[in-house]
């Protein structure tokens, strides 16, 4: 079995680096803005699955380069798909609960409409829209609030904070499940074998447990990392910024546990792991 993935150094596809003898390619290999080196790529590694774990995630920046976005989330995707259905191998594409409205508590079902708020999220939803169109053997897994001792996120950003402050106001008014990417790369390989084996694939959610805050998430990596930092709760309208974000970022995680024995992870846990990753445990 060889699993072939795009991305090298975002923090899913680090993990996949770190957990099995994957194909990772970076930008050098296959540039996602132009979709026919990622149709190349496959073609030439003949892999027996691939897997989508490069994106375009600048969130505020995608309000001014759309087209970019959408080249990279959508266009890209699309055609490894359709290149995967070409040769008959899987292919799985990571994705965002940014594919929502954020409305309402109700954790989102994988078949709830969709609403982005903004250029991301609608570039996120046009390469779902797009792996689904190819026909191929796919899957999608939508995540959220990714974390670890790679790139940039949450945790290091809290992290460095706390550096030269005792105190920090956190956004506590939007809710959802962090989820650690050495979790979503297990994950991945799991259902890309799986498939391999000839089970179907779908559109999954998967977040860790239980559902937080910013604020409580915050609040937590002080904790772990043995920092007296004084969290302050704040609403979303405090923190304003170019693109707007979802207050319900909750996802139903059951249709990933029937069909492939996958649970909801426990962030804490992961929060440990890359804290200890990072020197601080």
């Amino acid at each position: 079995m060889s699993i072939l993935v795009f991305g090298q150094t975002g923090q899913v596809a680090s993990e996949l680096q770190r957990q099995a003898p994957v194909i990772a390619l970076g930008r050098a290999q296959a540039d996602l803005n132009n979709p026919a080196d990622c149709a190349a790529a496959i073609r030439i590694h003949a892999p027996s699955a691939v897997i989508n774990a490069a994106a375009y995630t600048a969130v505020d920046k995608a309000e001014e380069e759309q087209a970019l976005a959408h080249q990279i989330n959508a266009a890209a995707p699309g055609t490894m798909a359709r290149t995967c259905a070409d040769l008959g191998i899987p292919f799985l594409h990571v994705s965002t609960d940014y594919v929502f409205a954020g409305t309402g508590t109700k954790p989102w079902q994988p078949d709830d409409p969709t609403a982005p708020l903004g250029a991301y999220g609608a570039s996120k939803r046009a390469g779902e829209e797009a792996v689904i169109a190819a026909g191929g053997t796919h899957a999608i897994l939508r995540t959220s609030w990714v974390f670890s001792a790679h790139g940039a996120n949450f945790v290091k950003t809290m992290l460095r904070l706390s550096e030269t402050r005792d105190a920090l106001n956190v956004v506590a008014d939007q809710i959802g499940g962090p989820t650690p990417a050495a979790d979503i790369a297990a994950t991945l390989l799991h259902m890309a074998q799986a498939m391999i084996d000839g089970q179907g694939g779908g559109l999954y959610h998967y977040a860790g447990a239980p559902d937080t805050s910013w604020a409580c998430f915050a609040r937590e990596t002080f904790a772990q990392a043995g920092r007296k930092i004084t969290v302050s709760d704040i609403p979303t309208a405090d923190y304003p910024t170019p693109a707007a974000r979802p207050l319900n970022s909750r996802m139903d995680c059951a249709k990933l546990e029937t069909d492939f024995n996958i649970p909801r992870p426990d962030w804490a846990a992961g929060l440990h792991s890359v804290l200890k990753d990072l020197g601080h445990d």
